[in-house]
């Protein structure tokens, strides 16, 4: 039987509440949405949307990668941004994340995301 391990790194912010960075099953990884915090200061890098983004995707791929996976690995994410207006400038940042192999995406305007960020990003992906 498989069973779950939770994935944890100091490259990335520390959960601000009661959920793991990710969840590896089989070889299988779930992130939790990275937000744009400083994995050091826990504070909210300065910027727009693209700044943010370019934090939130530090962010995931720390977390891919204390668990063996890689942009390349990523075969989902879900991309939650604040204000569909900032889609262009989001969609600059993350393509350069994903250049080959882009993986299956949705990407959704949502009220309001913890702290008041602009953007949320979460992935599913595997190790080989």
């Amino acid at each position: 039987m498989t069973t779950k391990k939770i994935i944890s790194t100091e490259q990335s912010p520390s959960a601000i509440g009661p959920y793991s960075q990710a969840n590896q099953l089989g070889n299988m990884i779930f992130t939790s949405g990275q937000i744009p915090l400083d994995p050091k200061s826990m504070e909210i890098v300065e910027g727009g949307v693209a700044e943010q983004t370019e934090q939130v995707m530090k962010n995931l791929l720390a977390v891919l990668e204390a668990a063996g996976a890689t942009a390349q690995t990523v075969v989902k994410t879900t991309c939650f941004i604040k204000d569909m207006n900032d889609f262009a400038a989001f969609n600059e940042v993350y393509g350069k994340y994903f250049a080959e192999l882009a993986p299956a995406r949705s990407c959704v305007e949502v009220a309001r995301l913890p702290k008041d960020v602009l953007v949320e990003v979460e992935a599913i992906a595997y190790t080989a």
